[in-house]
């Protein structure tokens, strides 16, 4: 009996490119609810992405990329993250990155009642990402 496919049709699509279009084994992102990982015939699933590393594991090996904000709609045979925002770690200006981060420290730590401090802190964690990624 020969062995089944483990692979499925992966696909990262922001507004400015189709970043990523292949085949996996395994997709390791973070949502709004946790870490996950889907495999093949996962249930079908929507949910909603966290800024995050996104880790795909290819015939090949694996490739990370960070991800920073979108869905991801989960089927048995395909995987779709409709993203705001991915990056390859070649990509990602590291000196940028720590200033975005330092100013969105510095605004949570001095924050005044008019900054909005949701905002102030999904900047950090983009901002980490990007730092952890190149890491």
């Amino acid at each position: 009996m020969a062995e089944e496919n483990k692979f499925f049709r992966l696909e990262i699509i922001t507004p400015d490119r189709n970043f990523y279009e292949g085949e996996a084994s395994m997709v390791e992102f973070t949502s709004v609810n946790g870490e996950m990982g889907v495999y093949k015939h996962h249930i079908p699933l929507t949910t909603v992405l966290a800024p995050g590393i996104v880790t795909i594991t290819e015939a090949e090996g694996q490739k990370e990329a960070a991800i920073h904000a979108g869905f991801v709609e989960i089927l048995p045979d395909k995987v779709t993250f409709l993203a705001e925002i991915a990056e390859w770690p070649e990509e990602i200006d590291v000196a940028r990155a720590e200033a975005a981060r330092a100013r969105a420290e510095e605004r949570l730590h001095n924050h005044a009642a008019e900054i909005d401090v949701a905002r102030a802190e999904i900047a950090l964690k983009k901002a980490l990402v990007r730092i952890n990624i190149k890491q």
